[in-house]
């Protein structure tokens, strides 16, 4: 069965805060409060559905949110010095029975075709690279970003790299 990708509803919380933490650690730890205030200032937030259950989600928040993220906060400022207008990406899970099904690149095909709208010159976020995620560094990669640059956050715990893809040129339903 297809899944169907839909906005996040308030109802979905508790689904979409379990799907989240059990990512952990390639997603922070967040509790039922912690997405709600998350989804409060996103300008896409999406899940995806089969057959009633949540299989994946995503939340992404347009430049100029009062969010004070690291990774956030480094496009924002970023994006001032280039004068690159962004969508970011704050996170993405997919459950793990829905992992390789082509779902993380409906979702990511969802925000390019946002960012494409609202005249975005890339789409940005972050993987962790310590503790490594080598599979989301691979989706990523075929997704076409690049590393922008990498740096040290929650107090030196975590290692990510920056990643950046540009709007323009994509092929499929953003193009």
């Amino acid at each position: 069965m297809t899944s169907t990708l839909r906005p996040l509803r308030e109802s979905d919380l508790p689904e979409v805060t379990a799907l989240n933490n059990s990512a952990y650690p390639a997603v922070p730890l967040a509790t039922e409060s912690e997405i709600a205030g998350l989804v409060d200032i996103a300008s896409l937030a999406l899940v995806a559905e089969e057959d009633g259950a949540v299989r994946g989600f995503l939340v992404a928040v347009d430049p100029g949110a009062h969010y004070d993220s690291e990774n956030y906060v480094y496009f924002s400022a970023r994006a001032a010095e280039l004068t690159r207008p962004f969508l970011y990406i704050d996170r993405i899970v997919i459950g793990e029975g829905a992992r390789g099904s082509g779902l993380g690149r409906r979702l990511y095909d969802a925000v390019f075709d946002r960012a494409a709208g609202d005249g975005r010159a890339e789409v940005t976020c972050e993987v962790n690279i310590e503790p490594p995620n080598p599979q989301s560094l691979a989706f990523h990669a075929r997704m076409g970003f690049e590393r922008v640059g990498e740096q040290p956050t929650k107090g030196g715990e975590v290692v990510v790299a920056l990643l950046a893809a540009p709007v323009a040129g994509r092929e499929g339903p953003a193009a």
